[in-house]
């Protein structure tokens, strides 16, 4: 083995043992494009760390979205706003750019069903992510859901302490289903543990007075809405059900594709 190949294979030992697998293999490629531009050994040097900070941010972006438990990815590209005349743009792209979680303030994103809510909070939460901030989306049923099984379990203050480390946390679909006693005191509990710590992004199909059929109290009610609505960004989403547009789109298709054929 000559001394250049012994070289390489230690080098590339010693990349490893480091935890360095961009360095590991880009290295001889940058080395060759640093022969041909006649580039300094710094210069070598800068280009693969830059190679390598930059994979890292990548992957842990990557990490953060996958950790997040969006049920789909959405960003704001694909938001149809023409459709929904009503909404506050200019307030949805100011939201994008995250300063409100440096403040932690809330957001309510209220509106009738089909209307793009949840497109919106997964945006936002997507841009979020990208930020390097750390979030969690889940629908509001689930998380009641997981509160109720922990709080059987004697696990409620871990998942609790799993919830505070988040910098955003999107409760989607609240109203859908009412909650038990207990569900909403535990519901209870984590909005009041994220007041002025945990900015929370709540998606809605029921206008305030109506919040009491679901959590079944108004007096745990009215200090819930107080909690939320205080430094609160409101996003009012009301239009014409996505879906149902779509499904009278689809509707003339399908009538014809099913009409009898009169010579048969």
């Amino acid at each position: 083995m000559s001394q250049a190949t012994a070289s390489t294979v230690l080098l590339e030992h010693n990349l490893k043992q480091l935890k360095l697998p961009t360095v590991l293999g880009e290295h001889a490629a940058i080395a060759a494009t640093c022969t041909k531009d006649r580039s300094d050994y710094p210069t070598y040097l800068l280009r693969l760390t830059e190679r390598e900070l930059l994979d890292r941010e990548r992957k842990a972006a990557e990490r953060r979205i996958k950790e997040t438990g969006f049920p789909v990815v959405k960003t704001l590209d694909s938001f149809d706003f023409a459709a929904l005349p009503a909404l506050n743009e200019p307030l949805v792209r100011e939201l994008a750019r995250g300063e409100y979680l440096d403040k932690r303030e809330n957001v309510l994103l209220i509106g009738n069903s089909g209307t793009g809510k949840t497109h919106l909070a997964c945006a936002l939460g997507f841009a979020a992510c990208a930020q390097g901030r750390r979030v969690r989306f889940t629908t509001v049923t689930t998380l009641v859901t997981q509160l109720l099984e922990c709080r059987e379990q004697r696990s409620l203050q871990r998942l609790h302490k799993q919830l505070e480390r988040q910098q955003l946390l999107v409760l989607d679909e609240l109203g859908y289903v009412p909650f038990s006693k207990v569900g909403a005191e535990l519901l209870f509990e984590v909005v009041s543990r994220a007041y002025e710590r945990t900015s929370l992004l709540v998606t809605t199909n029921l206008p305030f007075e109506e919040w009491a059929e679901v959590m079944g109290n108004e007096r745990m009610t009215g200090a819930l809405l107080d909690r939320l609505n205080h430094r609160v960004h409101i996003l009012e989403a009301n239009g014409e059900s996505y879906r149902l547009k779509q499904a009278r789109t689809r509707a003339p298709v399908t009538a014809n594709a099913t009409k009898p054929d009169p010579k048969a």
